[in-house]
């Protein structure tokens, strides 16, 4: 959940030349972020509305940050923010969302970005929350990724709704591996992974509009 707070060390100085690459299925979002980006001293690299494209020129804009919509034409946002940060383990991710609840919570763990800010916010608002990801922060409350881990295998074991090789994966990406890292981990093939991933957040209803 973004707690707003207001901290010299984050300023202008701080984000000035940051590369932003925008992702989000609606225009209007994508414009109104951009303005308030590169007002405030952002630099936006690029942007685009599904995930297919984004995958394809993340890599070669090379930006700092990713800000991603969590539902998108072909894909989600979190399976987006996991297939980008396995090639770019130093690139920092942020889903919007509509809601601050436990499913943005939980998309943001499973995504392994650093948090998530809700779309209605003010301007100021949702700035300070991209800064403070720009530099380093996680928006993340302590101990948030153990209990909504906690609270996925629970659900699990009411309904056991996951293969074994799903829950497998689960747990890792509850360790914040990336996709790659998963791969290495299991010996699945990196493809295979991606599929169990997906087949996951559908399972998990993760697959839903944020």
């Amino acid at each position: 959940m973004l707690t707003v707070a207001t901290d010299p060390a984050h300023g202008d100085n701080v984000v000035g030349g940051t590369r932003v690459y925008i992702l989000d299925s609606h225009a209007l979002v994508r414009l109104g972020l951009r303005e308030l980006l590169e007002e405030a001293h952002f630099v936006v690299v690029g942007e685009s509305g599904s995930a297919a494209e984004a995958s394809q020129r993340i890599p070669g804009l090379n930006p700092d940050l990713v800000v991603i919509g969590a539902h998108l034409p072909e894909g989600t946002g979190i399976e987006v923010c996991r297939e980008i940060l396995s090639d770019n383990a130093s690139l920092r991710c942020l889903l919007l969302s509509s809601y601050d609840d436990d499913h943005a919570l939980g998309s943001a763990v499973l995504a392994g970005a650093a948090g998530y800010v809700l779309r209605q916010l003010p301007g100021t608002a949702l700035i300070e929350g991209i800064r403070r990801v720009a530099t380093g922060e996680s928006l993340l409350a302590p101990g948030a990724k153990r209990r909504v881990m906690e609270g996925l295998y629970k659900a699990q074991a009411d309904r056991s709704g996951l293969s074994s090789h799903e829950l497998e994966v689960l747990a890792l990406m509850g360790q914040g591996l990336t996709n790659r890292e998963i791969s290495e981990e299991t010996r699945f093939a990196r493809a295979a992974v991606k599929m169990q991933v997906a087949g996951i957040l559908v399972k998990l209803g993760f697959e839903l509009p944020s």
